[in-house]
């Protein structure tokens, strides 16, 4: 198995075989690059034009209190993890159709995985 601990993510699919580990300080990089303008992370955060992401690691799509989601994020129906982040963050229009987020996505794993690995740690 590849070890997981500070600063290294593991996202796994249903089969549970690694996709790749994640670096949160490569991650922080990308998110401060590419995330930052319409996102927070900290708890109490305020929201921008897209929601703060505290708590997003076990939560349903649409649900982050007080933000004005899409219908198609809301009935999306499904729970955030590495493994749906990972597919979510390579397309976001092409995996919830109709979302109002604008960024095109990461087309690279590891970048996917970085940002992945910086949000697990700083949005819990």
């Amino acid at each position: 198995t590849i070890p997981s601990g500070p600063g290294n993510f593991v996202a796994t699919r249903l089969c549970e075989q690694p996709i790749t580990m994640g670096d949160v300080a490569k991650g922080k990089k990308i998110f401060v690059r590419s995330c930052a303008q319409c996102h927070t992370v900290e708890a109490g955060g305020k929201h921008k034009v897209g929601p703060n992401l505290h708590g997003l690691f076990g939560r349903k799509t649409g649900q982050a209190a007080g933000f004005s989601y899409t219908d198609a994020n809301k009935s999306k129906g499904i729970t955030w993890g590495a493994d749906t982040l990972f597919e979510y963050l390579e397309n976001p229009k092409k995996y919830i159709p109709g979302t109002k987020m604008i960024f095109a996505g990461l087309k690279k794993k590891n970048e996917r995985t970085d940002l992945i690995a910086y949000l697990e740690d700083s949005t819990k």
